[in-house]
């Protein structure tokens, strides 16, 4: 398999000046890679711009505009050694699930398929940002989780239920059916790229928040999480010292999981779930 063994590749980011996407774009920095970073409009790439000046031109901002329209990322692909693909909604707040589904599968197709079309030879490895909630399977008994399983049970109940589904379903639906697209997307068009692609499935991400937040309302979902519950002490019934929460990953982990799925041959074409298990408040 294809991966990236020069420190002096140019890897493209999407969604860059998130939660998670900053801190790739730090740890790619601080490997001597260059980074074309894509935000939706410049101002939102000023934070990025600030935090990591001291590696001066290394970092290239790309406008793109919502990259779930198509033909978004067609230049933003040309000449690029990797791409990291973190962009997708992650909230919990949509009304219709489609909100969360289109976009979200809309945006890694667009992806793939400027990649395809405008790539050229340079192009070794697609990493993507999936789910834990993609990979789920709710079951009374023990299931064995393999690279087959998908969690269709939440996408069911989007569709048997659409706007009354549940917060839960609708976010895990749209990183399944996200997923569920890029791969066979990939397997598609095999013959055709020299290319190849791995996911990497975290569960709940915490961790320092260090791209760009003005008030609490701002917090990405995950942040917004910890903190209501450390701050505002709102566990949501739950005894914050004896009650295992969901699975839970440090957020410079999952940023050090998804360079090294670059560098690592044996890591393409395969799921990467990174876990530190089960959290306690």
């Amino acid at each position: 398999m294809p991966a990236v063994t020069d420190t002096n590749s140019i890897v493209l980011v999407t969604g860059a000046n998130g939660f998670v996407g900053t801190w790739i774009v730090g740890g790619l920095l601080k490997g001597g890679y260059s980074v074309r970073a894509t935000v939706r409009n410049e101002g939102r790439g000023n934070h990025l711009l600030d935090i990591y000046k001291s590696h001066g031109n290394k970092l290239k901002l790309v406008a793109v505009g919502d990259i779930s329209q198509s033909g978004a990322l067609d230049d933003a692909v040309k000449g690029v050694d990797a791409i990291i693909h973190t962009a997708s909604p992650v909230h919990l707040s949509a009304d219709d699930p489609s909100e969360l589904i289109d976009p979200a599968v809309k945006g890694v197709e667009g992806v793939l398929k400027s990649a395809l079309k405008n790539s050229g030879d340079s192009l070794k490895r697609i990493v993507i940002t999936s789910s834990c909630a993609a990979i789920i399977a709710f079951s009374p008994t023990p299931v064995t989780i393999s690279e087959a399983v998908w969690n269709e049970g939440l996408v069911k109940e989007c569709e048997e239920k659409g706007r009354d589904a549940s917060s839960l379903a609708k976010y895990s639906a749209s990183k399944t059916l996200a997923e569920k697209a890029a791969w066979a997307f990939y397997e598609k068009h095999k013959p055709e790229i020299k290319w190849d692609i791995s996911t990497i499935n975290p569960p709940w991400i915490f961790g320092p928040v260090i791209h760009e937040v003005t008030t609490v309302d701002s917090l990405n979902s995950s942040a917004r999480f910890w903190y209501t519950a450390i701050v505002n002490e709102d566990f949501d019934g739950c005894s914050p010292l004896t009650t295992p929460g969901h699975g839970w990953v440090d957020v410079r982990d999952v940023a050090t999981a998804h360079i090294r799925a670059l560098e690592v041959p044996n890591a393409g074409g395969e799921k990467i779930i990174v876990s530190a298990g089960s959290w306690v408040w």
